[in-house]
């Protein structure tokens, strides 16, 4: 696998992989590697297609009081890991070559970015969205791959994706789990280990209420009683709720695709996930 730091030698690399004429599928992330990114590799790897990563901690998408100092930074693992994925190529810019002097372009996702995350983020998705563009511009990848886990995240990159005509199909793999059904996530290592037992009560709750949905129960009272599991186990709730799955609208259409989302923290520590509605 090749580890490209420079932006010139990713330009040179990139052109070697399309000389064959094969596909480039994209994966970004921000490394601190786990189980459910390595799924996002292997879910782009197809006959025909060469696989490049990013790993980029983006400073535009923490907010003042958010853990950008502390995010977990595992260069030599990761770069490992991605290895033995079979990964062809892993682009690393430093924060200076992603965001030259005189950077002054934001990107706005309107709709899909507000509520939910965007609004207990605020600047999160234009964080997201402006150095997602970035990446697909550096790398112009043919289809770019990401986890479920961050459905909000999806919707705003496909939204931005199908404004600003990329060109680049967009493919959302599903959340990963560990076998007690926690959300795969780099921050899972803040919880400490009476925490991580807790926490097993956020995609049970979700569950629980998906299903009481799907049955037609009503939805208000469903998620007034998953809040109140939540902090019964010791969340503290952020938000939980029902939306359009494609426009993250509340209140949808039981006849439209619907996504339970929710955001709770155990302790210090955030934690997000979300469950499709299934009738019956």
């Amino acid at each position: 696998m090749q580890v490209i730091r420079d932006r010139e030698a990713l330009v040179a690399a990139l052109a070697a992989l399309r000389a064959d004429g094969v596909r480039i599928a994209f994966v970004p992330t921000m490394g601190a590697l786990h189980a459910g990114h390595i799924a996002l590799i292997e879910a782009a790897k197809r006959p025909g297609t060469k696989v490049v990563a990013s790993i980029f901690v983006n400073p535009k998408q923490f907010g003042p009081n958010e853990d950008l100092g502390r995010y977990p930074r595992r260069e030599q693992a990761d770069i490992r890991m991605l290895t033995e994925a079979g990964c062809d190529l892993v682009w690393m810019p430093g924060v200076e070559a992603m965001y030259q002097d005189g950077h002054a372009t934001t990107i706005h996702v309107a709709g899909v970015s507000e509520g939910y995350d965007g609004e207990s983020r605020p600047g999160h998705f234009d964080g997201v969205a402006t150095v997602v563009a970035k990446l697909f511009n550096q790398v112009k990848p043919d289809a770019a791959y990401f986890g479920e886990k961050d459905f909000q995240q999806l919707a705003v990159i496909r939204r931005m994706v199908a404004d600003l005509d990329f060109g680049i199909e967009i493919v959302g793999v599903p959340t990963q789990r560990d076998d007690d059904g926690l959300a795969l996530s780099s921050r899972n290592i803040y919880l400490d280990e009476e925490q991580r037992v807790k926490a097993v009560a956020l995609p049970r709750a979700l569950g629980v209420a998906a299903r009481a949905i799907g049955r037609g129960e009503e939805a208000a009272t469903v998620l007034a009683d998953a809040r109140a599991t939540l902090t019964a186990a010791g969340f503290e709730v952020d938000y939980i709720a029902l939306a359009d799955a494609e426009t993250l609208a509340p209140d949808p259409a039981a006849d439209r695709p619907r996504r339970l989302l929710a955001a709770a923290r155990m302790g210090a520590t955030r934690l997000i996930d979300n469950i499709a509605i299934t009738d019956g």
